[in-house]
């Protein structure tokens, strides 16, 4: 039973931390980080990513803001 206890408490933590204000931002910052690193592909694609899977996002505007940077090249 305790055992049972453990693996729901772990899917309601997982759950949560999934609906948190933090939505891809793991994600990002390795595209940031990407970015630093001139490896503008892989941060452009990244980026595309974290727009795509979380819609209205802060974090989905910063990397919106970042591909847009990078698309015209400011």
């Amino acid at each position: 039973m305790k055992k049972y206890a453990l693996i729901l408490l772990a899917v309601c933590c997982t759950a949560l931390a999934a609906c948190s204000g933090n939505q891809g931002k793991e994600q990002l910052d390795t595209a940031q980080f990407e970015e630093k690193q001139n490896n503008k592909e892989h941060a452009i694609k990244l980026y595309e990513e974290v727009v795509a899977k979380y819609p209205g996002s802060p974090n989905a505007k910063m990397a919106q803001e970042r591909l847009n940077a990078l698309k015209t090249g400011k």
